[in-house]
């Protein structure tokens, strides 16, 4: 069999040799999660309960869930999107060396700290500007 009995795209190896090139197609289809057609389908998020959720729904059916949910909406407020609350920390958790040396300066500057416990913000604040 020669190279030109072969059905289909052709390639050369680096060694010369021909090889058939094969392509792989993949599809993705979206169904209805209720009815499980395929016409027309969309993916519909929301939330209850602090719960986010997502649907694929035909055309027809987003409408309907739209229409029995709209009477809620309605009497509803509507909230932002709430932030994490994002704090600022200039490197990891202190060492037991670091929150000693902190609690002793602390005490040497006339700051109250426990023996044990988080330091507050202000001492750790006042400890950083003084070093």
């Amino acid at each position: 069999m020669s190279g030109s009995d072969l059905i289909g795209p052709m390639t050369s190896s680096r060694i010369g040799v021909r090889s058939r090139l094969m392509a792989t197609v993949t599809r993705t289809y979206m169904i209805d999660d209720l009815d499980g057609s395929e016409e027309d389908v969309s993916t519909v998020l929301f939330s209850l309960d602090r719960k986010d959720f997502e649907i694929d729904l035909s055309a027809a059916n987003a409408e309907q869930l739209r229409g029995k949910l709209a009477k809620f909406i309605d009497a509803a407020t509507p909230v932002k999107p709430q932030r994490g609350r994002t704090t600022t920390r200039k490197s990891g958790p202190a060492s037991r060396e670091q929150t000693t040396a902190v609690r002793e300066w602390a005490r040497n500057n006339g700051y109250e700290v426990s023996e044990r416990g988080r330091i507050s913000a202000a001492v750790q604040k006042a400890f950083e500007e003084a070093h």
